[in-house]
């Protein structure tokens, strides 16, 4: 299993954000090629209710190859090129091999 982990810092707008995240993004992201599961919030804390980070997006894949298939299809760049039109605060993304 591989996982990619997408987080966003604090937007300008947290409505906006969330608004078209929900409404425009996620229906691109979940036709991503191999895409397993996914699943996101925008409600990010730390033990003490504060976070560097607004909101999350993780989605699963068999392996390594298989995200680095979907990002690179039509599918993975128009996810990636859709990113500046509601994430103002940019994206952190990381990826890691989860072991069963």
């Amino acid at each position: 299993m591989h996982k990619l982990l997408v987080l966003y810092p604090e937007p300008a707008d947290r409505e906006t954000f969330r608004e078209y995240y929900e409404s425009k993004h996620l229906s691109l992201a979940e036709k991503l090629p191999g895409l397993l599961a996914w699943r996101y919030s925008c409600d990010v804390q730390n033990e003490s209710g504060e976070s560097t980070y607004f909101a999350l997006f993780e989605a699963e894949f068999e392996t390594k190859e298989a995200m680095e298939n979907a990002m690179a299809s039509p599918e993975g760049r128009a996810v990636q090129a859709d990113v500046s039109n509601y994430a103002s605060g940019g994206a952190v993304v990381l990826n890691y091999p989860v072991q069963p």
